[in-house]
């Protein structure tokens, strides 16, 4: 990836809080701003354990169907 394409991506992430940026003379230090990760975390996770749920039943009946050798 380019150096121009890296900083737009910087940038996006960045302005929706995701990345802080510390500037040190030429340099710039990025950092992840784990918190806003954790909040959509919380926000995804009665819907992970409906479908983990859910696939796990999908395996279930698929282990009780017979394999009948079509591949």
């Amino acid at each position: 990836m380019r150096r121009p394409s890296l900083y737009e991506h910087l940038k996006v992430l960045r302005e929706a809080g995701l990345v802080s940026e510390q500037r040190s003379g030429r340099q710039r230090i990025h950092r992840l701003e784990a918190a806003p990760l954790a909040e959509v975390q919380d926000w995804l996770q009665p819907y992970e354990r409906f479908w983990r749920g859910r696939l796990k039943d999908l395996g279930a009946l698929l282990d009780r169907m017979p394999d009948d050798g079509v591949t």
